[in-house]
């Protein structure tokens, strides 16, 4: 069975600013095409999936300009059977395709890869939810009493934050205290992370640190930088952690659009960056310094003889809807690609809530927490300081100084602050003309914690 569709306001479209003429544009067109089967195959399998008009209302608009008008005319021919995208750009080439797998979410391929090949569906995530919170869905919300929580004035204010609003949920001493969705969504609708993903590198970082096979302190393993003279060889880990590599890119590092939307492969894109500053000497954020991370990550983990899973890791903690996604090398793009709901990404703020800690047992360091929330090098210009994957607030107003962050593009965001036990999960479909913010949303969330005592550990 297939859908073919695309947006129906035809003459509205006709209408838009259309790419440049010339190479350009084919080369636009090509990753528009790619953008939109990257985005239909994961909106639609991922999680609890989500239906198309939908898709089409928050995935594939408000995206970057330079692509915006292509995606929202090319159709996408959707194979329910295979679960697999593919989207036609030109008639003399092969469409882009994107394929589900169970376990990892969705492939993009090149541009001009014919099929999927050893893409079959790859292994079950295991079944959670009738467990106990955190690690399942029973139990997880503290009882509401006198029919409305002390949140509940933040949820009802939550347009004049900024932005476009999906989820707001606000875990209070390791329960449930406010839980909203908006758009169609529920606890099992997931969303892609963008920038998130990076501070969920971090962390099954630190697992590998925690269990003695990763030093984040000595040279990252690149293979591609050991010949004699490559200064790259000094970069370490934990400077590519705290986006201090001092190497260069084709920009300033938001954008990877050749693995987004070209199907690149992680390695080949990542490697090849010169030395623009000695390492550890300038901050520059960069999709490229979470990859290179990962993938010293992935080479001492296959020196211990242990793969790069990061589903196991996100099982093990009851995040059963989160998909790392991978290129066509099966090389995980945990800069950006990774989809996931906000009970999920509620779970990953409980465990830097408790410190590392998961139901008795140690899953990061004990300084874990305290590493990637401390500035260890040079910091980015604005309100927010960066530590190692993680956003810190820096004193912004009415916020804790120990409050920090998991940041991502469009208004994904997820912030602990320690001292309050308090998690709190925003997804949103925000857009360069109207974005959430989140300094005066953590504020208003902990201005009403001050008024409600309700949540205590007692219950």
């Amino acid at each position: 069975m297939r859908w073919l569709f695309a947006l129906g306001a035809v003459s509205a479209i006709a209408a838009m600013p259309t790419m440049a003429v010339g190479a350009d544009a084919d080369l636009t067109r090509a990753w528009a095409a790619g953008y939109r089967a990257a985005f239909t195959c994961s909106s639609l399998w991922n999680g609890a999936g989500k239906p198309i008009e939908a898709i089409e209302r928050d995935e594939l608009t408000g995206i970057y300009p330079e692509v915006e008008a292509e995606v929202r005319v090319l159709k996408a021919d959707v194979d329910l059977k295979t679960r697999r995208v593919s989207v036609r750009y030109r008639d003399d080439m092969p469409p882009r395709i994107a394929q589900w797998t169970r376990r990892n979410g969705c492939v993009t391929l090149p541009t001009g890869a014919e099929a999927p090949v050893g893409l079959s569906p790859d292994g079950q995530r295991a079944d959670l939810d009738a467990r106990a919170w955190p690690i399942g869905d029973a139990d997880a919300r503290w009882p509401v009493r006198r029919g409305v929580t002390g949140f509940e004035p933040v949820a009802m204010d939550i347009a004049d934050f900024g932005g476009r609003t999906s989820s707001l949920l606000i875990v209070k001493t390791g329960r449930i205290a406010l839980e909203r969705y908006w758009g169609g969504h529920n606890r099992h609708t997931a969303q892609r992370t963008f920038s998130v993903a990076k501070s969920m590198a971090a962390t099954l970082i630190g697992h590998a640190v925690q269990q003695g096979r990763f030093d984040v302190t000595q040279p990252a393993m690149i293979a591609e930088w050991q010949a004699p003279g490559d200064p790259r060889s000094a970069i370490t880990t934990e400077q590519l952690m705290r986006m201090a590599s001092g190497l260069t890119s084709d920009s300033a590092g938001n954008r990877t659009d050749a693995v987004y939307m070209g199907g690149a492969s992680v390695r080949q894109w990542t490697v090849q960056w010169p030395l623009l500053h000695p390492p550890g000497m300038r901050y520059r954020y960069a999709n490229n310094d979470t990859l290179l991370a990962v993938q010293s990550l992935k080479a001492a983990l296959e020196k211990t003889g242990a793969p790069l899973d990061p589903a196991a890791f996100f099982d093990r903690i009851g995040m059963t809807r989160t998909f790392a996604e991978r290129d066509k090398d099966g090389d995980f793009i945990l800069s950006s690609q990774v989809w996931t709901t906000a009970r999920d990404l509620a779970r990953f703020g409980l465990l830097y809530q408790n410190d590392g800690m998961w139901q008795g047992e140690r899953l990061l360091p004990a300084d874990w927490r305290r590493f990637v929330t401390t500035p260890g090098g040079p910091q980015p210009d604005g309100a927010f300081g960066y530590g190692a994957g993680f956003w810190l607030f820096g004193g912004s107003p009415g916020v804790p100084a120990d409050a920090f962050g998991a940041f991502g593009n469009r208004g994904q965001y997820v912030v602990i602050i320690p001292s309050r036990a308090l998690v709190i999960v925003r997804q949103g479909y925000d857009d360069s003309a109207n974005r959430l913010d989140i300094a005066k949303l953590v504020a208003a969330v902990v201005a009403a914690d001050d008024g409600d005592r309700r949540y205590s550990k007692g219950g």
